[in-house]
């Protein structure tokens, strides 16, 4: 797969930190969490330490955590500048790249 792009290693680092942080101000211990997720105890230390884990991993420890609301909406792109700029334009079914000119 090669190398993680430095911003998205940082990314990792601080999601595992902050869902940490839920866990203990929630506090719950790691075998909690995984539990009530339904994944092995040493799925979230790693996902915690910033190893990184599957999307499906990590939806499942927010949800644990009570914080999947919050994690679906600061996706929502229509609540964005650009979203409610656009949001009366329809979208297009998929996007294609530039046609290059010879």
């Amino acid at each position: 797969m090669g190398l993680i792009p430095i911003p998205v290693a940082r990314a990792q680092v601080q999601l595992g930190a902050d869902l940490a942080t839920w866990r203990k101000l929630r506090r719950l211990t790691i075998a909690q969490v995984a539990d009530r997720a339904g994944l092995a105890s040493s799925t979230v230390s790693r996902l915690e330490h910033g190893k990184g884990a599957s999307l499906e991993n990590v939806l499942r420890i927010a949800r644990a955590l009570g914080v999947l609301d919050q994690i679906a909406a600061s996706l929502d792109p229509y609540a964005t500048d650009i979203g409610r700029m656009r949001a009366d334009e329809r979208l297009p079914q998929r996007v294609r790249p530039p046609r290059q000119t010879r």
